[in-house]
């Protein structure tokens, strides 16, 4: 059953408030750089890994919470916007874009345009696009839908929620 809220082409959008305020909520703050799960890259702020000009976060890196919340919002809006750039005609609802947004924040663009939901979405599946968020579930080979692992779980119960709140779009 198709979804009768009000899609818009991705080009059009933008992260909106609430996806930003969600990012925020997940990655947290850490006014230094650390390694958040084994074989990461060094992370500041809110889950940044490099600042606007691209170069990496390093380790010995320090940030305040005002500058953390300023270079999130920044990446946010760079990756967005490269993330529309491949589905640009593709229609898709407000949250449905903080999703993949969402998304392409945590794995890279590399990761987005590689990945099956592009296909879906430019097909058109927007259920399968979804469903495929489910498919991103490892860090450095370790299976982190692993029950009860205290290495990486939170990432497996982030893409649950994207997936959950993506369905719900359907």
């Amino acid at each position: 059953m198709a979804s009768n809220k009000p899609r818009i082409a991705a080009v059009l959008l933008s992260l909106s408030a609430a996806g930003f305020a969600a990012w925020q909520s997940h990655e947290g703050f850490t006014s230094n750089a650390v390694i958040p799960t084994k074989g990461d890259v060094p992370t500041i702020g809110h889950g940044s890994t490099r600042y606007e000009d691209g170069t990496p976060v390093k380790m010995g890196d320090t940030i305040t919470r005002t500058r953390a919340a300023e270079l999130a919002l920044n990446l946010a809006n760079q990756d967005c916007k490269r993330m529309a750039l491949t589905i640009a005609s593709v229609p898709l609802t407000q949250t449905e874009f903080d999703v993949y947004c969402n998304f392409t924040g945590q794995y890279g663009i590399a990761n987005w345009r590689g990945s099956s939901m592009v296909k879906y979405l430019l097909r058109g599946d927007h259920v399968m696009a979804c469903k495929s968020l489910l498919l991103y579930k490892y860090a450095a080979g370790y299976d982190c839908s692993t029950p009860g692992n205290t290495r990486c779980y939170g990432s497996w119960t982030r893409q649950v929620e994207r997936y959950n709140t993506c369905i719900g779009e359907q």
